[in-house]
């Protein structure tokens, strides 16, 4: 397994995230996303993995404007909109290979053991 938490170390889903795996011993790698966030490659293969872009979005994201401009704009643009405005992505995303979650997830994690 090759576990990646995206997260802050303010989001509470995160820090619970982290509990999970360090309880069962499986190692897992922390990107704060305050420092690095995605790369154009990781957030697309997330979106593949998740079925689309739209399952990434905090729709209780602290940043309202951007996420009403968001919402308004051409089905072509939104992807990129979000992933130039990462703040929006609801956390934890963890993945696993090509597999991802968004949330805190452990009935799907415990799949991944």
């Amino acid at each position: 397994m090759n576990i990646q938490i995206f997260g802050t170390a303010k989001s509470f889903d995160t820090k619970k995230a982290q509990r999970w795996f360090k309880e069962r011993r499986i190692r897992f790698q922390m990107i704060d996303m305050k420092e690095k966030g995605f790369s154009r490659g990781e957030f697309d293969a997330v979106c593949r993995a998740l079925g689309g872009w739209r399952a990434l979005v905090d729709d209780k994201a602290r940043d309202q404007d951007t996420l009403a401009l968001l919402m308004r704009l051409v089905e072509e643009q939104q992807a990129d909109k979000l992933f130039e405005n990462q703040q929006l992505i609801r956390q934890p995303v963890v993945r696993n290979g090509r597999a991802a979650t968004v949330g805190y997830c452990p009935e799907i994690w415990q799949n991944w053991e």
